[in-house]
C-alpha cells in the first residue's frame, strides 16, 4: 500500500516534501540561459533538485499550474519531472486540487492516476461533495495502489471565509470534513495504522491542529504552511501521531535557498540540500 511506502520514507528519510511549484523565475540566469525553452529549463532545474535531495526527503510535490501555464512544453516537463520521481525511486504527490463530479471526475482520476500524468498522490477538493467528488479516485486506491489528499483545513487567509463557519452546534465545516474524511480513511488502512486516504491540514494554530488530528487518527497528512506562512517545526509535532503520519511541503523555501548563500546560484541544488536537511532536523527536534 502507497501509505505503508510513505510512512517507511518518513520513518527513514524524514518528513520533508519538496514542493516543485517551479517558477522560470526561480531559476538562475546563467542556468536557464543553457536551455531552449522555459519548459526545458525548468525541468532540468527540477532533475538537478531531486538529485541533490531524494535521499534527504520523503517526496514531492509537482503544482500542475507552473507547468500549465507554459502550455504543451510546459504539460511535457510535468509529465518528465512525475517520470523522473518515479525514476529515483521515490513517491510523487500530483497538486492538481481536483473537485468535479460524475464522469468529469472519472476522467481527472484516469488522467493523473495512468499515462502520461501518472502520480502516487493527488490533492483533490471534496466541497462538492465527499462521494461525488473523491469516488472516481478511490477505485485506484483500492485497486491501483494510488492516494489522495482532500482538503480540509487550508493556511492562507481566506480559509475562515468558508472552511471555519460552524453548524448548530458549533462545528466548524472543516472539522465535518475531517471526520468524513477519516470514514473514508478507515477502510484504507495499512500495516503502518494510516491510510492512503489522506488530507491537507495547513500548519498553523496548534490547539484547532490537536483537535483535528484526535478526529482523524487513520489519516496521513500533507502539511503546506511550513515557513514563509507562519509554520513552525513545534506546529508540526502537533500533527505527528508517534513520530509519523504526515509530510510537510517547503517550495520556495527549498527551491530559493541559494538565494540565502553568497554565489548560491553557482550551486543551487546543494543549496536546497541543505535547506531540506535543515528543515528536516528542524522537525526531528521538536518531535
Amino acid at each position: 500500500m502507497i501509505a505503508d511506502r510513505l510512512f517507511k520514507l518518513v520513518e527513514e528519510k524524514g518528513h520533508v516534501c519538496v514542493g516543485l511549484d517551479t517558477d522560470y523565475s526561480y531559476l538562475p540566469k546563467n542556468f536557464a540561459d543553457k536551455f531552449e525553452s522555459k519548459a526545458v529549463a525548468i525541468y532540468n532545474f527540477n532533475k538537478e533538485i531531486i538529485d541533490a535531495t531524494y535521499d534527504v526527503v520523503s517526496c514531492y510535490k509537482v503544482q500542475i499550474a507552473y507547468y500549465e501555464a507554459l502550455g504543451i512544453e510546459g504539460m511535457k516537463a510535468y509529465s518528465d519531472t512525475l517520470k523522473y520521481i518515479k525514476q529515483k525511486g521515490m513517491i510523487s504527490i500530483a497538486d492538481i486540487k481536483r473537485g468535479d463530479i460524475s464522469k468529469t471526475a472519472e476522467m481527472y482520476a484516469m488522467g493523473h492516476f495512468t499515462g502520461d500524468f501518472e502520480a502516487d498522490f493527488v490533492t483533490l477538493n471534496a466541497y462538492m461533495g465527499i462521494n461525488d467528488s473523491l469516488e472516481p479516485f478511490l477505485k485506484y486506491v483500492k485497486e491501483n495502489d494510488k492516494g489522495i489528499f482532500a482538503l480540509v483545513r487550508t493556511s492562507n487567509k481566506g480559509a475562515k471565509d468558508f472552511q471555519y463557519i460552524r453548524d448548530e452546534d458549533g462545528v466548524p465545516l472543516y472539522e465535518t470534513v475531517g471526520e468524513r474524511i477519516q470514514l473514508l480513511a478507515e477502510e484504507n488502512v495499512g500495516k503502518c495504522g494510516f491510510s492512503s486516504i489522506g488530507a491537507v491540514v495547513g500548519a498553523t494554530n496548534n490547539e484547532e491542529g490537536l483537535a483535528l488530528r484526535n478526529k482523524m487518527k487513520s489519516v496521513f497528512l500533507l502539511i503546506p504552511g511550513y515557513g514563509a506562512q507562519g509554520g513552525k517545526a513545534e506546529d508540526i509535532a502537533t500533527y505527528l501521531i508517534c513520530g509519523n503520519g504526515a509530510v510537510v511541503n517547503s517550495s520556495r523555501g527549498i527551491l530559493l535557498a541559494y538565494k540565502n548563500e553568497e554565489n548560491g546560484e553557482h550551486d543551487f541544488a546543494m543549496c536546497a540540500r541543505r535547506e531540506a536537511i535543515r528543515m528536516r532536523d528542524d522537525i526531528r527536534a521538536h518531535i
